[in-house]
């Protein structure tokens, strides 16, 4: 087994070892990000040695496993399991993804699992969401018209522009992207980050929403659009495989086809 190691001129310090049951041969030790604002403790990595025969083939496994059989105090969000709410995203072995639908067998002996890049922490790996949301808020992400509502129909669309919402719609939310963006760790008091950012596009584009010149003017600033530089970092970061920063140029690319 592999010794657990921090990077060098860590501040996080090096905290419990926890051991596998006596006898188990097929193990893997994970290093978990620890803080909580109630001890007056600086953060610290507890190391856990799981038992890989009594285990289930995810991170979020391990983690379950690790809250219910060695140590209860553990915090970490998780619902679905299935990769469709997002509850379980986390910086994990270095790259952001979702726990549920990262393989332990993808990570190597001693991956560190940690909150979501540059966020504030609420306790150990939930990271505080109030800004992401409120961002995403602020783009109305609902469908508004100006038109009566027909009266014997719902609003309808032809395929090919139902189609256009493709790789649009799957965002689940999970922050991932968002917490991969330099640019989003910078400046993410304004700038709105690739996820919400691909939901402005997913109305932008939608054949049924009627307020596409008022949405782009929103969006017209130089923080909430414009500090993207297509580092494609988010494009790498999407457990969804979806591609915000396409879904960015797009946006900048309407905004000079209305200029001109």
């Amino acid at each position: 087994m592999a010794e657990f190691t921090l990077p060098k001129n860590s501040k996080i310090k090096k905290g419990k070892h926890y051991k596998a049951p006596e006898g188990a041969t097929n193990t893997k030790t994970l290093g978990v990000y620890r803080w909580s604002p109630d001890d007056g403790e600086n953060p610290r990595v507890d190391t856990y040695e799981v038992d890989l025969d009594t285990c289930g083939p995810m991170v979020l496994d391990a983690l379950i496993k690790i809250k219910n059989e060695m140590d209860s105090t553990v915090t970490f969000r998780r619902s679905c399991r299935e990769g469709v709410c997002g509850s379980c995203a986390m910086n994990i072995d270095g790259k952001n993804g979702l726990a549920c639908t990262t393989g332990i067998d993808e990570v190597k002996e001693g991956a560190q699992i940690t909150p979501l890049p540059h966020m504030d922490v609420v306790k150990d790996l939930v990271p505080d969401m109030t800004n992401f949301y409120a961002q995403y808020a602020s783009i109305e992400p609902w469908m508004k018209t100006k038109s009566a509502t027909p009266p014997d129909s719902e609003r309808l669309q032809s395929h090919e522009d139902r189609e256009k919402l493709d790789g649009l719609y799957e965002c689940i939310l999970c922050a991932c992207c968002s917490t991969s963006c330099p640019s989003y760790w910078w400046n993410q008091d304004r700038y709105l980050g690739p996820a919400v950012l691909l939901q402005a596009y997913r109305w932008l584009v939608d054949s049924r929403d009627e307020y596409t010149g008022e949405r782009l003017d929103d969006l017209e600033d130089p923080f909430r659009l414009y500090r993207c530089h297509t580092i494609m970092n988010c494009a790498q970061a999407c457990p969804k495989g979806l591609n915000p920063a396409k879904a960015i140029a797009e946006i900048k690319r309407m905004m000079v086809e209305r200029r001109t």
